[in-house]
Parts: structure tokens; sequence; C-alpha cells
């Protein structure tokens, strides 16, 4: 059907999103109820920080080691399927969690646990590349992790709250129950290719007509080429250095007011929403703020270095501030900042391997998280025995995360964000890799 030339598009291509920020929200809840329930399972449950350690690791590592399957399946099998499936999966192991008898069983579970939620976000990305243009691809993103980031603020005193009522086993069997409704809603209305909706015009048909033919089912992922690309591996290495100065605020962060601020558990839970809450800020301010750049300059690519580099430099930055302040309060809010800073890298890095990625977004979109979250998992594993070793000395292990965090500028500047992989040449050269 060919478009009116006055016809306007509609805007069910949107729901892709809507469908997003709801999973994105429940992601971040399920995975930070343990953060708030951490004082309570270590007292019930007779752990230590080192014991602890080893539960975050086991779930930050299994989504890790999980990342690349579940964003190839993805690009082979489509969202739908994909989604569907490990959603209810790690909803079970939400639940479990609150079924735990000691160490051993904890570390099980959370390893379970995370490698279902592992296919998340790069089948939310393989989502977006299909069914959106380019233009709007990124500010999707951004509007996907403020969600996850806001969802992960409230979590502290939301699951404050619930435990109060029904105590910290419970709780986890309670927010379990957020992905199954998710999943049903998506099955029956999602579909990996976006025409074969029929609630489409024929102006939005012809809108997402190029990047639906992303959509059909492949298994030819070029891995020699994924390999050897310097754009894909300094994607991964910069998401790896984002990611672990980040996991401090949704693992260590409650019990590091309590233990190392010495703040009560109830002024902690609302302390905690800041640096997520900051965090979701950076990223509108981040897709804002690049999309001028990109008009004044004229190039995505330096809008991203330059997004990239304020945000690695001012993480760094605010957290080493936050170490020399006494108040808790304005402690936080240093925190917070360096939260904020933290997610002005997202929309880039994110809406970079899309681009990159082309029609195996899924699969770089895999790689890059995974690579992050092997970041993100060996950070609490660290820190907990930092603080356990040094008697209590949280600030040197922040210390350690500022100059991690620093890091990622080196990345950002040697990268390429723009230039697909399958980009053979570019103006009469070999595209660079």
């Amino acid at each position: 059907m060919t478009p009116s030339p006055t016809e306007r598009p509609t805007r069910v291509r949107h729901w892709v999103i809507v469908f997003a920020v709801a999973l994105a929200v429940i992601t971040y809840v399920d995975r930070l109820v343990i953060a708030r329930a951490t004082p309570s399972m270590m007292h019930d449950l007779s752990l230590d920080e080192r014991a602890m350690s080893w539960a975050f690791f086991a779930f930050s590592w299994a989504y890790a080691v999980f990342e690349i399957p579940g964003g190839f399946l993805g690009d082979w099998l489509g969202p739908r399927r994909v989604l569907m499936r490990v959603v209810l999966w790690w909803s079970f192991f939400t639940a479990a969690t609150g079924w735990v008898w000691n160490s051993a069983s904890l570390v099980v579970t959370r390893g379970l646990f995370g490698a279902g939620e592992a296919g998340c976000f790069p089948n939310l990305t393989k989502s977006f590349t299909t069914w959106l243009p380019q233009n709007e691809r990124t500010r999707a993103q951004s509007f996907t992790w403020l969600s996850a980031r806001w969802g992960g603020a409230f979590t502290p005193p939301l699951v404050g709250y619930v435990m109060r009522r029904v105590g910290w086993r419970h709780a986890f069997e309670v927010f379990g129950c957020l992905g199954a409704i998710w999943a049903a809603v998506f099955w029956w209305w999602y579909r990996d290719d976006p025409r074969d909706n029929p609630r489409l015009n024929a102006a939005e048909r012809e809108l997402v007509r190029e990047s639906a033919t992303m959509a059909s089912g492949h298994g030819d992922v070029p891995w020699a080429r994924l390999l050897r690309s310097r754009q894909v591996w300094l994607l991964c290495w910069q998401y790896f250095f984002l990611s672990y100065g980040w996991w401090f605020y949704v693992t260590w962060l409650p019990t590091y007011l309590v233990k190392g601020r010495h703040l009560t558990m109830g002024f902690s839970e609302w302390l905690s929403v800041l640096p997520l809450f900051f965090g979701g800020l950076g990223n509108p301010a981040s897709a804002f703020a690049g999309s001028l750049i990109a008009r004044w300059t004229g190039s995505v690519a330096l809008s991203r270095r330059i997004m990239g580099c304020a945000g690695f430099m001012g993480a760094s930055g605010f957290l080493l501030y936050s170490t020399t302040v006494r108040d808790p309060l304005f402690a936080m809010l240093a925190m917070a900042m360096a939260s904020f800073s933290n997610d002005l890298v997202m929309p880039g890095a994110w809406g970079a391997a899309m681009d990159v990625g082309g029609k195996y977004a899924g699969t770089l979109s895999g790689a890059m998280n995974m690579w992050g979250n092997l970041g993100g998992g060996l950070a609490p594993l660290v820190i907990g025995h930092i603080v356990h070793w040094s008697h209590g000395n949280w600030n040197l292990a922040l210390y350690v995360s500022a100059a991690i965090y620093s890091l990622g500028v080196f990345c950002w500047l040697a990268l390429d964000p723009v230039t697909p992989l399958e980009a053979r040449r570019v103006a009469g050269r070999p595209a660079p890799q």
C-alpha cells in the first residue's frame, strides 16, 4: 500500500518503547531487591561481606556469560520468543531467592537469576533496531535507561515497605510476579517484524520499512569480524569500566550507608534513592545535549565522544569528592552526581551498539553488555574483599572505582561509534574497524 502524501504516520511503533520501559523497570526492581534485603539476609543466614560478595558476583558473571547467547538468540529467533522465555525464567528465580537456606544455595540461585536477565537488554535493543527509524533509537534508549534507573531508585523504600509487611523471603516472591504479567501481555501484542502489526498505517509502514528489513532471523553472525574489530573492543572495554563503577550503587550502597556512614536502615533507604534517580536524569540529559552537539558540529560521532568523555570524567571526579564529605546527605549528593555523569555515557554507548551492529545489533549489544557485566561482577567481589581486609575502609574501595572510571575516557577518544561493521569502504577506503 502506497501512503498518501498527506497521510501522517501512526505511532504504533512507540508501544515498543512502552514495553521496553516497563521491562527495564522490572529488571532493576528484581535485581535490586537483594541490595535492600542484604543486611537482613546476612543476619538470618549468618553471612559476612565476603559471602555476600560471592552472591553478587554469581549474578553478574552469569549475567555476563549469557549476554552473547541471549543477543544471538534474539538475532536468530527474534525478540518475541526469546524475551518471553527469559522473563519467565528470571521471574521464577527472583521468587526462589526467598527460598535459600545458606551461602551455597544463594550463590546458585543468583547465578541462575542472572543467566535469565542476560537476554533482556540485547533483545530490547534488537527490537528498537527493527521497529524504530534510526533517528529515534538513541532517544528510545535514553527513555529505557531512565526508567531502569528510576525503577531501581525507588526499589529500596518499596522493598523496605514490603519487607516490613511480609519479611524478606516473601518479598522476593511478590516481586517475582511482575515479570510473568509483562511476558503474557508482550507475547500477545508484539511481533518481530513491525509490518506484521495491522495497526500501522501506510505512512508508518514506509517510515519503518528500512529498519524492518533487519527483522528476519539469521544465524550468520560474522564472529571473526567482531573479534577483529577495534570498534567492538573499545565499546566493550568502555562498558567494562562504566559497569565496574556503577555496580556499587546496586549492590553495596545500602550496606555502606548503614556500616560505613552509621545511618539507620530507614534513612539509608531514602538516601539510596539519590544515585539511581540522578542517574536516570543523566540519560535524557545526554540525549538532549548530544543532539544539540550533533547539530552544532554536524557529527554524531563527535557528539558521542564528547558525552562519553564528559561522563567518565564526571563519574570519577564526583565519586572521589564524595569520600571527602562528612555529612551523609551531601556525600550522597556527590555520589548522585557521579551516577548522573555515569549515565551521560549510556545513550551514546547503546546507540553505537545499534549503529555499528546493524542487523547484528542483538549480538553486538550482548557482547558489550557481557563485557560490562564482567566488570560489574568483579566490582562487588573486589569491594567486599577490600572492605573486609581493610577492616571497614569503604573509601579505599571508592578510590579504586574512581580510578577505573577514568580509563573509560581513553576508550572514547579512540572509538568510532557510528561506522557499521557491514560497511566495506568509506570514501574509497576500507571502513575503520
